[in-house]
């Protein structure tokens, strides 16, 4: 083969090749991972344990990172208490209220019963007077109401329940004895007092089926 048939192929072998493209990019991993390590610490010491440089050190970033984006330990709690509503909640919508209503129960035992949430619920009753705090913690809520709202919103479509029912209401109902036994009773959440909760709430509410 000649010098010059083996040029395209010297040249080819010569081009660098193309760099991969990153997928979420590097700030969404590090808000990642700074809030994870937020919720983290105040679940393992509160937030009178909480400093940014331990958050810095868990999450593997410098301290002026997180002082440059959140400034403060009630900014961090705040952003981390709103990113919990968010993630792995997925609604349900299985065709029936009963279902649904199991499902969103399940949710909510799961999240309440994780390492720490307990601590979690409780720093962000005390630190309600903050205003960042106060606005994460309506934030959480709003969004988890929002979000379940369409399990009663499909329910009366289908003429399980009546036309007049509140969906905030029933989600109250629901969720209520849920989260004052996680701060006030000492009996765990089982089956048998979720399938209680969701009896209770239908039968307030006016199940039609």
């Amino acid at each position: 083969m000649s010098q010059r048939e083996r040029e395209p192929e010297n040249e080819q072998a010569a081009t660098p090749p193309v760099p991969r493209r990153r997928t979420g990019g590097r700030s969404a991993r590090v808000r990642d991972a700074v809030l994870t390590a937020t919720l983290d610490q105040v679940a393992e010491h509160g937030i009178e344990g909480l400093t940014i440089g331990d958050v810095a050190a868990r999450a593997g970033v410098a301290e002026t990172t997180v002082y440059r984006r959140w400034g403060t330990r009630t900014a961090l709690v705040a952003d981390a208490v709103t990113e919990l509503a968010a993630v792995g909640n997925p609604t349900p919508d299985t065709g029936s209220v009963r279902e649904d209503l199991q499902q969103l129960a399940e949710q909510i035992s799961h999240l309440i019963s994780r390492p720490g949430i307990a601590r979690l619920v409780g720093t962000t009753i005390a630190l309600s007077t903050d205003p960042e705090v106060a606005a994460a913690r309506h934030r959480f809520w709003n969004d988890r109401f929002e979000r379940s709202s369409e399990v009663v919103t499909r329910a009366i479509e289908r003429g399980e329940l009546p036309e007049d029912a509140e969906p905030r209401e029933i989600i109250e109902t629901l969720s209520a004895p849920l989260y004052f036994r996680l701060l006030v009773g000492d009996d765990p959440i089982d089956d048998a007092f979720i399938t209680r909760c969701i009896d209770n709430t239908l039968t307030l509410h006016g199940t039609k089926g």
